[in-house]
């Protein structure tokens, strides 16, 4: 996730996530369209976890997609990025 991010000349701060989604708190420059930076995400890391767990993942495919075609994306330009980065670490771990 961290060099996807940083292909794109983002950062990534904070990663985790729970069985069925994630949470990601990417700082990226304006100029990078959000759309493009989550569908690279997106496809780099199903097709990594399509690699190293091919039998593991197979129940948690859509269809033949492991991530669902929608994203949720938020500002947190006014939260202090530490209570955000709190709440990201706090979420509970995919088993």
């Amino acid at each position: 996730m961290r060099d996807v991010c940083a292909d794109f000349g983002a950062e990534l701060r904070e990663f985790n996530g729970e069985a069925d989604h994630v949470h990601l708190l990417v700082h990226y420059p304006p100029k990078v369209a959000l759309a493009r930076l989550v569908g690279s995400l997106k496809g780099v890391s199903a097709r990594r976890l399509r690699q190293e767990f091919p039998d593991h993942i197979n129940p948690y495919l859509w269809g033949e997609h492991f991530w669902s075609p929608s994203y949720f994306a938020a500002s947190v330009g006014g939260a202090p990025l530490a209570v955000v980065k709190q709440y990201i670490e706090n979420q509970k771990r995919p088993d």
